[in-house]
Formats: C-alpha cells, sequence, structure tokens
C-alpha cells in the first residue's frame, strides 16, 4: 500500500490514510487501495470492526487538487449516459476513468460486513467529508473540520454522499453545508447528528478502539446481517419487504449461531459461535452478496 497504513489489531483493523505531507489528499492510488482494503476486510474473518484514521494533522483534506490533467483523473473523450453506465457498470474503462472514484470507495464500504468506524482526527473536506457518511459512525476530534465544498469548486458532491447525507442529517441541513460549501467543526456536526461523539485529539483513537470492541462482541454473522438489513431496508418501500428479509435471516440464523447464543445464556458462559461474516449461513449469502 502507498497511500495506507494497515494494522490488524486483536480483530480490529486500523485503516490510515497515510499521506500526511498531503494533508491525506485522496488520489487515484487511495482510492483503489482504500476500495481494496474494505472488499478485503469484508471476506477476512479475522477482521470484526474497522477504524479509519489520518496519519498526520489532517483526517483528510478532500481530492488532490495537484494532478495533471482532468483533475479528477476522468476522461473527458467521453461521452457517458445512465443507461451506458448501467450497461457498463463494471467495464474496466468505465470503472477506471468514468465512475465517479469516491463512489467505489463507498460502496465498498456499503457493501463491507463488518462495522466501520470514521475516527476523524482534522480536516475532513471534500471527500474526505463524504467518504466517511458510508461508514457507520462518525467520532471525531475537537480538532476536526469538515466542509463539503464541491459547489465552492464548480463540481457537485459525490461518493455517494447525495444518499447518505440527508439520511443522517436531513435534507435541510443537507442541502445548507452542500450549497454554502461551510466549514463547520465537530461540535456542529454532532448537534446535527452527523458526529456521534466528540473527544479531544489525544483521546480520539482509544475511544473509537473501545467502542469498536464494544461492536464485535456478537456472532460475526448476526453482526453482519443486522449492518446490512438496516441499510438496506430503510429504503424498502413497505414494511412488509422488511418483514420477509428478517423472516429468512432470523430462520437462518436461529438454527446455528442463534442455537449457541441462547445455549450460552442459559449456560451463562460466553458463547463460541461458528458463522461466519464471509459464508453466511442458508440463503442469506444470496441475500446480502
Amino acid at each position: 500500500m502507498s497511500t495506507l497504513q494497515l494494522d490488524l489489531d486483536d480483530r480490529i483493523l486500523w485503516i490510515r490514510l497515510n499521506r500526511p505531507d498531503q494533508l491525506n489528499a485522496f488520489d487515484v492510488a487511495m482510492g483503489d487501495e482504500l476500495e481494496a482494503a474494505f472488499r478485503d476486510a469484508s471476506r477476512n474473518d479475522d477482521v470484526g470492526a474497522v477504524i479509519v484514521t489520518g496519519n498526520g494533522k489532517a483526517f483528510c483534506a478532500g481530492a488532490d487538487l495537484t494532478r495533471e490533467g482532468n483533475v479528477f483523473a476522468l476522461d473527458e473523450t467521453a461521452d457517458p449516459d445512465l443507461a451506458m453506465l448501467r450497461e457498463e457498470f463494471d467495464e474496466p474503462h468505465v470503472r477506471e476513468f468514468i465512475r465517479d472514484k469516491g463512489g467505489r470507495v463507498t460502496l465498498a464500504i456499503h457493501q463491507c460486513r463488518k462495522p466501520v468506524i470514521a475516527a476523524i482526527n482534522g480536516a475532513a473536506v471534500g471527500v474526505g467529508a463524504t467518504m466517511s457518511l458510508a461508514m457507520d459512525f462518525r467520532m471525531a476530534s475537537t480538532a476536526a473540520r469538515m466542509g463539503f465544498v464541491f459547489a465552492r469548486l464548480g463540481v457537485v458532491p459525490e461518493a455517494c454522499s447525495t444518499f447518505f447525507l440527508p439520511r443522517l442529517v436531513g435534507m435541510q441541513q443537507a442541502l445548507e453545508w452542500c450549497l454554502t460549501g461551510d466549514i463547520f467543526d465537530a461540535e456542529t456536526g454532532r448537534a446535527a447528528g452527523l458526529i456521534r461523539s466528540v473527544h479531544e485529539p489525544d483521546q480520539l483513537l482509544a475511544e473509537a478502539e473501545a467502542f469498536a470492541r464494544r461492536l464485535i462482541k456478537g456472532s460475526p454473522a448476526a453482526t453482519a446481517v443486522t449492518r446490512q438489513m438496516l441499510r438496506r431496508n430503510a429504503s424498502l418501500p413497505d414494511p412488509v419487504e422488511a418483514h420477509l428479509i428478517e423472516t429468512l435471516a432470523m430462520f437462518d440464523l436461529s438454527r446455528s449461531d442463534g442455537k449457541e447464543g441462547v445455549a450460552a445464556f442459559l449456560e451463562k458462559r460466553k458463547p463460541v459461535f461458528t458463522n461466519k461474516a464471509s459464508a453466511l449461513p442458508g440463503r442469506l449469502e444470496d441475500l446480502f452478496s
């Protein structure tokens, strides 16, 4: 990895954005490496949860604007439309030179089977802010500053942020932040529901790790399925659809880790779960792949 530092510590995968001299500015390599890291974490049963932070004083100061040519590494000779993007979604040229690179990262985060925490230690602007929206929790230092500054640069919010941000803070707040491009502090983000908690800089990472360890006490398979159900079912048109998915999940898990969990509870012992997040039981693998 040229832009990331990866460390696995007792089931916690630390992903540290590692371009401190550039304030961890997001470039093509960082996008590719982040996407790969989340895909790998989803398949790796040694990983229980993921914490993302930045080395140095910034989390991520946005896109690296020093690139020659199209600063976002897009093929300006192409002429994409929605039909082409849908039909050729994974075609190499479309994937590398037409699709939004921040969106590729956030889709990998969204599809990950492990809880993901952003430990925002400093500036998180542009894609530094939008990439965090697909993570499950955002914990911030008092030194953190965030901003959705795209309109000021003549572009638009990306990284699937127009899906995630209104769901997190409501449409009015999302519009205000994106249209003004205002930079705001961690406490403002917390008050709006974007930030889970605010911590002193020297306590942020320890607090993030302690919280992550609370998230990995249960069955890895149940955790993965629960995460995906909450993310997906909230957008379903009718609660009946959620009921159908929950029925299948309860049915399949009740025959395996569910039996062990209930037995451990009744016997007052620690459960030994055998289901894996990488290979869900019954029909769940197809349902959540």
